[in-house]
């Protein structure tokens, strides 16, 4: 199986470079390779390559700075994945795509079925929510699976965040009524694989997915996890307290959705999969970045 894999330099593309090894040749492209927003360059290397599936793990992530960049916004999440979907049909390949939870407005206590009505917040979900609605629809073999509060050893994250702010601040003020599952780059490469091994068998499980760890949590009580297991490693620290405050007194440029949770029963029924506890991936992560 030839793969094309797109953000290989990101939180989940990286991980998917390991990942997806076994499946076969894995071709994989970073935004100095192949950018996004140059939909010609797209075609040219889906065409020159024609892989079996095509695995798209580059976005416009700066939910903030989304606000002000629309347009780029828009260019990166959903003009190239329409154009993706539109290459992955010309040559009979799969794409594979990820989205977010902020396809949704937050509202309500329960978790966010894939059916459930989608209604963005802000610029950054309402571009992932085009990318995801031209996908579907374009007629193309696809997986979409939304995620939600992505973390890994490397890159630009919320635990990496609390440990550099841990080691400098005696108190710290962490949003306490927004809710989701921490979810590790591990967990969605991992899994991402043993979906498309399983697609290759039956294509009709096709479609769009909730992936996220098992359970949940809120910002504050999850940077006190952390704080915890990184005590408990020998990390040295100066945060002593750790003040629950509201989505209100937090100063951002995008709305946030309050309730991130995501109800991932479809996937673990239809692949047969169990999602683990997101503590567990926190405390290897964690482990990885303190003993690097």
């Amino acid at each position: 199986m030839k793969i094309l894999l797109l953000g290989a330099n990101g939180q989940v593309g990286w991980e998917l470079q390991r990942a997806l090894a076994p499946l076969g040749e894995v071709l994989a492209f970073d935004r100095a390779g192949v950018d996004l927003a140059d939909t010609d360059a797209l075609a040219h290397a889906v065409r020159a390559l024609a892989p079996q599936a095509i695995v798209n793990a580059a976005a416009y992530t700066a939910v903030d700075r989304a606000e002000a960049e629309p347009e780029l916004a828009k260019a990166v999440n959903a003009e190239a994945p329409a154009r993706l979907a539109e290459l992955a049909r010309a040559v009979d390949a799969w794409l594979l795509h990820y989205s977010t939870d902020y396809v949704f407005d937050g509202g309500g206590q329960r978790p966010w079925r894939e059916g459930d009505p989608a209604a963005p917040l802000n610029e950054y979900g309402r571009s992932k929510l085009a990318g995801e609605i031209a996908i579907r629809d374009s007629g193309c073999r696809h997986l979409i699976l939304r995620t939600s509060w992505v973390y890994s050893a490397r890159g630009g994250n919320f635990i990496r965040s609390m440990l550099r702010l841990g080691a400098q601040r005696p108190r710290l003020g962490v949003v306490d009524d927004q809710v989701g599952a921490p979810t590790g780059a591990e967990l969605i490469a991992d899994t991402s694989a043993h979906l498309l091994r399983f697609l290759r068998q039956q294509s009709e499980a096709g479609g769009t997915y909730h992936l996220a760890a098992a359970g949940e949590t809120s910002w504050r009580d999850y940077a006190c996890h952390v704080f915890d297991l990184a005590r408990a490693c020998g990390a040295e620290l100066v945060v002593e307290e750790v003040a629950g405050i509201s989505t209100a007194e937090y100063p951002a440029a995008a709305p946030r959705p309050r309730n991130s949770r995501l109800d991932c029963s479809l996937l673990q029924e239809t692949f047969g999969l169990a999602m683990p506890p997101w503590q567990d991936g926190v405390a290897r992560v964690l482990r990885e970045i303190l003993n690097a």
